[in-house]
């Protein structure tokens, strides 16, 4: 298991374990700006969620961009590792691969796109790394299909 993550910031609050491989190509593909990572429960994110977005429920990932300072991280992600767990074994795939999706989805939040309001960017995006890092469905294409 490689155990070096570039340009992230993690704080793992749980004791899910997972191979950083992914996320470091997954990263190292979009951007080489500082992103903080925090691996959480679903209680933490129902608050976070509640808080930030009045969303009185658990979610898989959110994400908390920074405004654009020289030597800042670009904002934070935040995922659940109930999500993970739940979704990969729903899905037939690893927990790996699940919270690479959602690290995915959630990194190209910080970097602007949002699905809920463009025309298709962000899960065109999400395709082409899906695709080129041989990932199964993200959570966009699996809605979408």
């Amino acid at each position: 298991m490689i155990n070096v993550v570039s340009n992230i910031d993690l704080d793992n609050q749980t004791n899910f374990e997972f191979d950083y491989t992914l996320i470091n190509k997954i990263t190292n593909e979009l951007t080489t700006q500082e992103i903080e990572l925090i691996i959480t429960d679903d209680i933490t994110i129902r608050e976070l969620n509640k808080e930030y977005r009045k969303i009185d429920k658990a979610t898989d990932v959110l994400s908390f961009p920074l405004e654009n300072m020289p030597n800042a991280p670009i904002g934070t992600v935040v995922i659940s590792v109930d999500y993970i767990v739940a979704k990969a074994k729903e899905y037939g795939h690893s927990n790996d691969e699940e919270f690479a999706l959602l690290y995915l989805h959630g990194l190209l939040h910080l970097l602007g796109y949002d699905h809920e309001v463009d025309n298709g960017e962000q899960r065109a995006k999400e395709k082409e790394i899906i695709e080129k890092l041989n990932l199964p469905k993200s959570l966009i294409i699996r809605n979408d299909d």
